[in-house]
């Protein structure tokens, strides 16, 4: 098997996903723009070969890296990079080379546009935010704004995260979004709805079962986070709730998902929203066709006690997962999710803008026995995740509270 994993230098712990891929016998072509000599060594050994282009924007470099690794090694079988900013080109890419293991290009609006996954998720008869697109005028929006209230959000139609987002609390605010937002026609306005956000995190195989499920609970508004420059924190649960799994798997059908690592984004109400749900209920947010951002994927194997690494390059290679332990993570009662060895798996982070109560050097010491991951966040990540990270995996929600209060508590 001939698989062609895109930028695979970043996160700089995707090298997990090419060396659970070379484990299982399968050739990892890699194609990036990153210099060959500052790659890790873990992701050289994991690589097959590696093709360098000078820009990986330029469309017309990526298609004569696959040519050259296709007429080398033969029918590619799969292309791709488990990154958001990368998923348009892999459809692309999978299409003009008849590699049919993934999303297409004529697929592709479906899992980017915010307005067409209303469609899929209307299809499902899953709740989800009421929207309307910019496109059709201030009057509209207006319009809309009156049925369901101030304040009202508008955002890019394509956008990943908070970027570009906007909180409308009334008629001016909405003028002067139409009047100086650029390409303002290409963002969907949708009603404001408050609680945490839950993602569904799975690892889908090819009839769109689940071989592997978590939740992830993230704080309620990244956009805040972002715009405000505010302290991060968030975590994997211990279990996942049945009425997510429920609404997850409705929504992987509803979209047609197949062998893919899927974060799905819900919120959880903080109070009764009408016909919407209850307090307490799951409304979907956004669907994201790859894993978790930053090191999501390394906090649910602490959180589980597993291997999601593996368990991806299986469902690739097998479309089964061949984990060892597996009696402790495959999915076999459909809605009844445990685990073994359950943790939280805290992330908590600093901005290098603020004074904190206690040192750097105070965090490692008291939570020496408990942390997992202690690194400064890449340059590109800082925006949204801060300076500085701290992971930890405490039994408790006491524990996980203590754990972010500590780390955040300001001079």
């Amino acid at each position: 098997m001939n698989f062609i994993f895109i930028s695979p230098q970043f996160p700089h712990t995707y090298w997990e996903f090419c060396n659970r891929l070379k484990q299982n016998g399968v050739n990892v072509l890699g194609i990036a723009d990153a210099p060959y000599e500052s790659l890790s060594q873990e992701l050289k050994d994991s690589l097959t070969e590696y093709y360098r282009v000078d820009n990986m924007e330029d469309y017309s470099q990526m298609f004569k890296a696959v040519a050259f690794l296709s007429f080398k090694y033969g029918k590619i079988d799969w292309i791709e990079s488990n990154n958001e900013y990368w998923l348009e080109q892999d459809a692309r890419l999978r299409t003009d080379f008849h590699v049919t293991t993934g999303i297409q290009e004529d697929q592709i609006n479906s899992i980017k546009e915010k307005s067409e996954m209303k469609k899929y998720y209307s299809k499902g008869d899953i709740p989800t935010a009421r929207q309307v697109h910019a496109s059709r005028g201030y009057n509209a929006a207006a319009l809309f704004a009156q049925v369901v209230g101030y304040p009202i959000i508008g955002k890019p139609d394509i956008g990943v995260g908070a970027g570009g987002t906007h909180k409308i609390h009334n008629v001016d605010e909405l003028t002067e979004f139409f009047n100086t937002v650029p390409n303002v026609e290409r963002y969907v306005i949708e009603e404001f709805i408050t609680g945490d956000i839950c993602s569904y995190d799975a690892i889908i195989n090819s009839t769109g079962d689940p071989l592997f499920e978590s939740m992830t609970v993230w704080p309620p508004s990244i956009m805040d986070i972002v715009n405000k420059q505010l302290d991060l924190s968030y975590y994997v649960a211990k279990e996942i709730p049945n009425a997510l799994s429920k609404l997850g798997r409705r929504t992987v059908k509803a979209f047609g998902v197949k062998s893919r690592f899927v974060h799905l984004e819900f919120f959880r109400l903080d109070k009764d929203r009408g016909s919407l749900g209850k307090k307490g209920d799951f409304v979907a947010l956004e669907v994201n066709m790859r894993p978790a951002g930053g090191y999501t994927p390394d906090m649910i194997n602490y959180a589980h006690s597993t291997d999601v690494y593996k368990i991806w390059a299986d469902m690739v290679a097998y479309d089964k997962s061949k984990l060892a332990s597996a009696g402790s993570h495959d999915i076999h009662n459909a809605l009844s999710i445990a685990w073994q060895d359950e943790y939280y798996c805290v992330f908590a982070s600093r901005r290098d803008i603020y004074q904190y109560v206690h040192s750097h050097d105070e965090i490692k010491e008291r939570y020496k026995d408990k942390l997992v991951m202690c690194e400064r966040m890449p340059d590109i990540l800082s925006g949204a995740m801060g300076n500085q990270m701290y992971t930890v995996k405490v039994k408790t929600e006491e524990e996980k509270n203590e754990f972010i209060e500590f780390v955040h508590g300001k001079r």
